[in-house]
């Protein structure tokens, strides 16, 4: 009888605590918006109040009339699909070489390929740097996509090695029977039904590469090249004192992905958790 209530109970506290953690996380977030459509004044006398004398949509308009904004616009996109595009062309194969194909040494070049989990690009940023000086590609959008392709192959390939395992080895069989010969499954079978995870490591390269802000200031000296991360602390440079554009600013970099994030969530989930194949 005290089963119900006990349950009803924790239920309860369960969904507490999920919304409390969900306000702790989206209060960020909320305060960037609440700030980009008010004044400095009302921004820094209460960051999370609601606008005052109406919304300031200058705030907004006059970023979105500067050329910078539109160059730097332009400067991610060039590095975020590039990056996407390669590490998508790269992670897939070589899951599939880990994941379907024997041959000597597999578990010492996928132990290899796990190091690269341990390093993130920030403490590598040192060799990282003399590295792309030797290949003359400093003030080059390719100095800030090669490493960051580098650094997310590892996490990719993990991914997409567990969701190609998870495929059974009769659709393999039957493709061989069939005529198929190795790339061919790959490309007409597995690639196809690994759609899921192909978008969960292609949206977490995006938002990566998107947000990239350390490698472009090393490697980007030249302000034509900045991509938006750094387009905001030209912005800053420019209008010190004047927080809401700022604000503005953040707002206009965060919601493309948050866009591509929501659209492909359902992707995501089902790539990230080897979701059921149908078919």
């Amino acid at each position: 009888m005290t089963l119900a209530p006990t349950r009803s109970l924790s239920r309860v506290l369960m969904y507490l605590f999920v919304i409390v953690m969900a306000l702790l996380m989206m209060a960020p977030v909320l305060t960037v918006i609440l700030g980009s459509i008010r004044t400095t004044g009302q921004f820094l006398s209460n960051p999370i109040g609601l606008p005052e004398t109406g919304i300031q949509w200058e705030n907004y308009t006059d970023i979105l009339t500067s050329t910078d904004f539109w160059r730097s616009l332009r400067n991610s996109l060039i590095i975020t699909l590039t990056t996407t595009t390669l590490v998508v062309l790269i992670a897939s194969p070589l899951a599939f070489i880990f994941s379907r194909v024997q041959f000597i040494g597999r578990n010492i070049f996928f132990n290899i390929l796990s190091i690269g989990l341990l390093f993130p690009l920030v403490v590598a940023i040192l060799p990282v740097f003399l590295q792309v000086r030797n290949l003359e590609l400093i003030n080059s959008f390719w100095g800030v996509i090669l490493p960051l392709v580098t650094f997310t192959l590892p996490s990719s390939t993990v991914i997409l090695i567990g969701f190609f395992r998870a495929i059974p080895t009769e659709l393999e069989d039957a493709s061989y029977i069939d005529g198929c010969t190795t790339f061919g499954f790959f490309r007409y079978v597995l690639f196809p039904l690994a759609r899921p995870a192909v978008a969960a490591i292609a949206t977490l390269s995006i938002v990566n590469a998107w947000n990239e802000y350390f490698l472009s200031l090393v490697v980007l000296g030249n302000a034509d090249k900045w991509p938006l991360t750094l387009g905001i602390m030209q912005f800053q440079g420019q209008f010190g004192s004047d927080w809401a554009r700022i604000m503005a600013y953040v707002t206009l970099l965060i919601i493309p992905a948050v866009i591509f994030y929501l659209l492909a969530e359902r992707h995501i989930v089902t790539g990230l958790t080897g979701g059921e194949l149908k078919g």
